[in-house]
């Protein structure tokens, strides 16, 4: 019950040919990951392009402010 069975080996060396495998599928993997989360600070640092004070009010509170005044 202590050792590994031939299986447990091969279950084992699929995982490591998977992650360390070639074409280099872990640094690919790890690179599109840093690219998005590069590409997320990215857009935190970029302000809005129009303010709440220049926005239009909507059609019907429009109305109601022209109603008004």
């Amino acid at each position: 019950m202590g050792s590994f069975s031939i299986w447990h080996w091969l279950i084992v060396l699929v995982v490591v040919a998977f992650v360390f495998g070639g074409r280099g599928k872990l640094s690919g993997i790890m690179g599109d990951a840093a690219k998005g989360i590069r590409a997320f600070r990215d857009g935190l640092k970029e302000e809005p392009t129009t303010s709440a004070e220049n926005k239009p009010l909507p059609t019907a509170e429009r109305e109601k402010d022209e109603a008004r005044g």
